[in-house]
């Protein structure tokens, strides 16, 4: 009797985790890509390459926003924030692992971001401008674009909505298909035993 092929690791909701070892022509320059991008192939890489597509445009995406000038703080905190208000596990997890290990927050300062909440008034202003991008469906003022102003660059405005952006379409994506943790777990539940009801972001836009 011949012997079965191996079949694929799988996502909880059934997607497949793409093996780069086993991947073929545009995937596995893909994979290759995300590896030297980001330094590892994580299960959501695995579970973004099933579409070339959607994949090359997150990596283009996300590589090219590196080189804005919203710092790097900055960035970690939207993100840290979107994961929080989508009640995305998976990149709550991978966005707190980078925040604390790479770029040096403490937990307080994580825990503080998924609230929407900086010391940094950079910071501070990006995750106001956000929580209004993620909350409301879009439909920030034009009040709140001037507030924000007074302390960010336009160009760094822009790039708020961006990372809201690409926050969003891979907490979608990791909630959709229950993608399978490979970072220490975090999730935001967590957060709702050291805070109020109401103590969301959301809550106060």
């Amino acid at each position: 009797m011949a012997e079965q092929p191996e079949q694929p690791e799988r996502t909880a909701a059934g997607l497949p985790l793409v093996e780069p070892d086993t991947a073929t022509g545009r995937t596995a320059e893909l994979l290759a890509d995300a590896h030297a991008a980001l330094g590892l192939t994580s299960n959501l890489i695995r579970t973004m390459a099933n579409s070339p597509a959607a994949t090359q445009g997150y990596l283009d995406f996300a590589v090219a926003l590196r080189s804005g000038t919203l710092p790097l703080t900055a960035r970690l905190c939207v993100g840290l924030l979107v994961a929080q208000e989508l009640g995305d596990d998976y990149c709550l997890s991978s966005h707190t692992y980078v925040a604390t290990r790479l770029a040096g927050l403490d937990e307080n300062q994580v825990r503080r971001a998924r609230s929407g909440e900086a010391d940094d008034p950079v910071v501070a202003a990006a995750l106001t401008l956000a929580s209004a991008l993620l909350c409301r469906n879009e439909c920030v003022t034009a009040a709140e674009t001037a507030t924000a102003r007074r302390r960010l660059t336009a160009g760094q405005v822009v790039e708020v909505a961006a990372h809201v952006g690409v926050a969003t379409f891979v907490s979608r994506l990791a909630k959709a298909s229950s993608i399978p943790l490979d970072w220490p777990a975090v999730h935001h539940t967590d957060l709702t035993s050291h805070t109020t009801q109401g103590d969301s972001p959301c809550s106060h836009v």
